[in-house]
């Protein structure tokens, strides 16, 4: 992580370093808003006196999946009429402004970020969450947990849609980056995301934060390094 600061630092006369940061599952842990919601719908259940309140109540953070259907199946919730309900409860509140605020920093990523920035990089936050349902809170977000943003040399450049797969809205926006300088890393909780960093820039150093990522996911290309957080010791 020290070398990735290091290149940080400007040279006069030569485009601006930047460093581009995911941030469901890069920066941040978002399994505290999914569990935020599944604890609400607990307490409509539990109104309405379902026996499946207690078990979405009782459910943290090591129980939950990537996909909320194999976490339904984990905690033994899989009647087909329940799994609708809460999956319908769910993305309606996951994809949205409102519940951004239960996300937490990755251990490390604040401080990396800061010192990224402090060191002279433009930090650019580029995620698949779309602008009009998450733009407003992803920004808040952000600014509460202590990442430098809203400042000169940060951006936060989110999907216009939600519709558009991830992978390929960063394939074809990636290349843009070049408007704002030279992109010395990039950080993604994704293989197929770091795959297309790594092809896009060959010259910066793609990195693969290892938390969770979308089953299926295509091998990691082996020039891309792997960390599970942001220390730096």
């Amino acid at each position: 992580m020290s070398r990735i600061v290091a290149r940080c630092k400007g040279t006069p006369g030569q485009p601006s370093p930047v460093v581009v940061f995911d941030l469901d599952g890069t920066l941040m842990d978002n399994r505290p808003r999914t569990l935020a919601i599944l604890q609400e719908l607990a307490r409509d259940l539990k109104e309405e006196a379902h026996s499946a309140a207690g078990v979405f109540a009782a459910a943290r953070a090591e129980h939950l999946a990537y996909l909320l259907g194999d976490t339904l199946r984990k905690l033994g919730l899989e009647h087909p009429e329940l799994a609708a309900r809460a999956e319908s409860f769910w993305k309606s509140r996951f994809f949205s402004d409102d519940y951004l605020k239960h996300d937490v920093a990755i251990e490390g990523s604040v401080e990396f970020a800061r010192a990224c920035y402090e060191a002279g990089a433009v930090l650019v936050y580029f995620t698949g969450r779309d602008l009009p349902l998450m733009g407003l809170g992803s920004f808040q977000s952000l600014r509460d947990l202590g990442f430098p943003i809203g400042v000169v040399g940060t951006e936060l450049v989110c999907k216009p849609d939600a519709k558009i797969p991830d992978e390929l809205f960063k394939r074809e926006e990636g290349p843009k980056l070049l408007r704002v300088g030279r992109v010395v890393a990039a950080f993604d909780n994704e293989p197929g995301n770091c795959n297309a960093f790594r092809e896009m820039n060959p010259e910066a150093e793609v990195v693969f934060v290892d938390t969770q990522h979308l089953p299926g996911a295509p091998p990691l290309d082996p020039g891309v390094r792997i960390v599970s957080d942001f220390r730096m010791a």
